[in-house]
């Protein structure tokens, strides 16, 4: 994974570091980079992470990370910005807080940008295991992974993508619509199977109809189901008989109850996570486990 738009001393203190344990790099403008180290927030300096802010790095212009971010063709991302946030290669994305513009009760574009907040993915193969094995051992359900951010739903998502194309051999449609469980982004991002396709789209509910008539999955996967546009796409995709995975932050369970899906997997924290049934009837946990081998999947 490149991060090659990051400023050299930023890379040069992740050099001294395991990668595998980052994911989280804070960056705001004259302040000290904070990264999300083994899930706790760290300073860096030239040597590494350190507790204290005494010699840490501090970068003073954002605009140049965004423009190398995006190979110069920031005009390409307007669209994501307006969401406030980018997703480039390998699913790297980073949230942007600055000046927000709207227009008609929407952000219409960000400026004069002060902080960036690029979220490191990881693909770890195995790391759904446990919902596999619950879930899809004889026969495809429709479920929802929930919890609040960071936990790893994304990376549960791309590796149940995995398993059903590799081992089931299912048809999978993939839609990413912010290029996070693929990391597609202008060049091949990860191998999710020899059996999944991939729809980029900026807006769920506009482009799945023709994307069913045109790919015939067995199954659609896709992440951060929010609103009442998302919840009808969904909708459709149940009643056209389609098994539906997905992810959300909501963690409401009323709201949760009135979605079409079998099954809810509440992500507690790295490793764990607990499945309940539509009505969220308790069916079984798991535990931390050590499948993630000392990766930081946030």
């Amino acid at each position: 994974m490149s991060l090659s738009f990051l400023p050299t001393e930023v890379l040069g203190a992740l050099a001294h570091l395991n990668f595998n344990h980052v994911s989280e790099i804070r960056i705001r403008r004259g302040q000290p980079v904070i990264i999300e180290y083994k899930g706790s927030y760290k300073y860096i300096n030239k040597y590494g992470i350190s507790d204290s802010a005494n010699n840490a790095i501090i970068v003073r212009e954002i605009e140049p990370i965004i423009f190398s971010a995006t190979n110069g063709c920031v005009y390409n991302f307007t669209e994501q910005m307006k969401s406030g946030f980018i997703t480039v290669e390998h699913g790297v994305r980073i949230g942007i807080a600055g000046e927000y513009v709207t227009q008609n009760e929407a952000v219409n574009t960000i400026k004069d940008i002060t902080s960036l907040n690029i979220r490191i993915p990881h693909n770890i193969v195995g790391c759904a295991n446990f919902i596999v094995r619950k879930l899809l051992s004889d026969g495809l359900k429709s479920f929802l992974l929930f919890s609040k951010p960071g936990l790893g739903k994304t990376t549960m998502l791309r590796d149940i993508a995995i398993h059903l194309s590799n081992m089931q051999k299912y048809n999978i449609l993939v839609f990413d619509e912010r290029n996070e469980i693929s990391g597609i982004c202008s060049a091949e991002g990860y191998n999710l199977g020899d059996r999944v396709d991939i729809i980029r789209c900026y807006e769920k509910k506009s482009a799945i109809s023709s994307a069913i008539r045109a790919m015939k999955p067995n199954v659609i996967i896709t992440d951060e189901l929010y609103g009442d546009r998302d919840m009808q796409a969904i909708k459709f995709v149940s009643d056209c008989g389609i098994t539906v995975i997905a992810s959300s932050h909501i963690c409401n369970r009323d709201i949760l109850k009135k979605m079409p899906f079998d099954y809810f997997v509440h992500i507690e924290m790295l490793g764990a996570s607990a499945i309940y049934d539509k009505n969220f009837n308790f069916i079984d946990r798991s535990d931390s486990d050590d499948v993630f081998g000392g990766v930081s999947i946030g």
